[in-house]
């Protein structure tokens, strides 16, 4: 029994709503949508209302309000409080909430399943900083990148072509290509209205991008989608990925030599394992002179990156799910300290 969350309070939250539709056309297993708007309220949307015109006009607050509670999403009456049964939740809040750890800490406090990363990996992907010392340190190659704050003066990059990124931030919002100095102050004010650092990579011209989706199953072993080579363009923007984030139809499979696809899955379990169990996962790789590097991990992918699977819908259920230990207080230094003070 699968339940889908989506929205949030972000720059991402019109894409949360894409990919919830997208998900919903090839997840006919969902049993509730839970979304959450920018006033972190939660609402039970029929799925008859499922559609962009519920929420650009408000229509989804006519529907019921729901509340997060223990092990359960609870409808409110009454007479109480009464739990759904929401089973497994499906996470597709990008960006803010979700991506940064937010909806995943709740959950995890609350004791509800749910398909998404945990805490500690949103906190690695979601802060692209991170991300790259995260790779170094597991082995995966990156492109050099210097970060910037709203207190560093620059007159000047290294280099250009320079690519500005919001250093907290996805679907290319806020993200400029500077091809020279005159071009800078505007990128710089771009970037910098979406957060207060930003991340600076080189631009290279040409280089080959390729797509990696992935779980890991029941038996431990990963699980890995095709291997897609994306549209080129200069880069994605931000109008190019909203309509991505809303793909429904598998798309083709990269036509690449078979040492080159064993490469980019050894770097894509590399920053898997141990981090990102529970969680379906895209990681997109640049190739250079014949060398994979990381470009960005996508915790929680643009409509679940369903367009890459076989059999989506089957998945679902074949996700391994961590297990937090239960930890049970039996106070026995309490009663030491009780015991030594000649206390009951």
């Amino acid at each position: 029994m699968v339940s889908l969350l989506f929205g949030g309070r972000s720059f991402e939250h019109e894409i949360s709503i894409v990919s919830a539709i997208s998900v919903a056309k090839v997840l006919p297993q969902i049993k509730y949508f839970i979304f959450l708007d920018a006033e972190h309220k939660f609402y039970w949307i029929p799925q008859e209302k499922m559609n962009s015109k519920t929420f650009s006009l408000g229509e989804y607050k006519k529907c019921k309000q729901i509340v997060l509670g223990n092990k359960d999403f609870y409808s409110i009456g009454f007479m109480g409080h009464k739990a759904l049964n929401v089973g497994v939740i499906l996470s597709v809040i990008h960006g803010g909430d979700g991506e940064d750890g937010i909806i995943s800490s709740m959950l995890d406090f609350y004791e509800i399943p749910y398909i998404a990363p945990r805490p500690v990996a949103c906190m690695l992907s979601y802060d692209k900083h991170l991300t790259k010392l995260y790779a170094k340190d597991r082995g995966v190659k990156v492109l050099p990148f210097s970060v910037l704050s709203r207190t560093s003066s620059t007159q000047a990059l290294e280099q250009y072509p320079s690519i500005l990124k919001p250093l907290r931030l996805g679907s290319s919002i806020g993200v400029s290509i500077i091809k020279n100095q005159e071009q800078l102050q505007y990128g710089l004010d771009s970037a910098f209205e979406y957060d207060h650092t930003i991340l600076v990579e080189p631009f290279i011209e040409g280089v080959k991008e390729y797509n990696l989706a992935g779980y890991k199953n029941q038996n431990g072993q990963i699980v890995y989608s095709i291997i897609e080579e994306p549209k080129k363009e200069e880069f994605l923007n931000f109008d190019n990925k909203y309509l991505d984030f809303s793909r429904t139809e598998q798309v083709s499979r990269a036509e690449i030599p078979q040492e080159l696809e064993m490469q980019l899955k050894e770097n894509f379990a590399k920053l898997y394992n141990d981090c990102f169990e529970g969680a379906i996962i895209r990681c997109d790789f640049f190739v250079i002179d014949g060398e994979v590097y990381l470009n960005e991990i996508n915790p929680i992918p643009g409509s679940m990156a369903n367009y890459l699977f076989d059999h989506f819908a089957n998945i679902i259920n074949d996700i391994a799910l961590p297990i937090n230990k239960k930890i049970n207080p039996n106070y026995q230094y309490i009663h030491k300290i009780q015991r030594a003070k000649g206390k009951a």
